[in-house]
């Protein structure tokens, strides 16, 4: 039997790889179902999707040259006509931006629980173009536990800094370059 792209075949899993399980099509023909083809959501383990010597329904999506042959899983499931198969909420102002609930939407960055929406980028709890919540008295301090990414940044930035002028003055000295002490 030839097989066509387009067809929807039975098979039997015969290997499972971290990149896909084989499936092994009538008459001794083997196909590979990759990873993204198991599911409409994310498989991070093929071995939670599937076991071996699972009878599957798959769909031929593409034949090579070579023989190689491209199966799928996830479209093999028959769905009504208008029915489109559950991805990422990919809503807001800009085409492909991502809003959390809550979000404003706006700018299309990732906007999290409660944000305003804001010119693009990432926007934070709170509201009002992307802020967030201050204290009063806490002095610019976010007034929930978790330090901010800025908070983060920064003390990264001086961390990183400390380090390398720390790694400069040791290099330094020990080649004696660039009026380096010697110790």
């Amino acid at each position: 039997m030839a097989i066509e792209v387009g067809a929807k075949l039975e098979g039997k899993v015969t290997g499972i790889t971290h990149f896909g399980a084989f499936v092994d099509l009538s008459g001794g023909v083997t196909g590979l179902v990759h990873i993204s083809e198991i599911a409409d959501n994310y498989v991070k383990d093929v071995k939670d999707h599937l076991k071996l010597e699972d009878i599957v329904t798959v769909k031929v999506i593409n034949v090579d040259k070579d023989g190689k042959i491209g199966l799928s899983i996830k479209q093999a499931i028959d769905r009504p006509e208008g029915s489109v198969p559950p991805q990422r909420e990919r809503t807001g102002d800009r085409p492909g931006g991502f809003n959390r609930p809550g979000g404003g939407g706006g700018g299309g960055g990732f906007n999290r629980p409660g944000g305003g929406g804001g010119g693009g980028g990432f926007n934070r709890p709170g509201g009002g173009g992307g802020g967030r919540p201050f204290n009063k008295a806490g002095g610019g301090k976010p007034s929930y536990g978790k330090p901010s990414f800025e908070d983060k940044m920064s003390r990264f930035l001086k961390d990183s800094e400390e380090r390398m002028s720390s790694l400069k003055k040791n290099t330094e000295s020990k080649r004696g370059g660039r009026g380096a002490k010697r110790v």
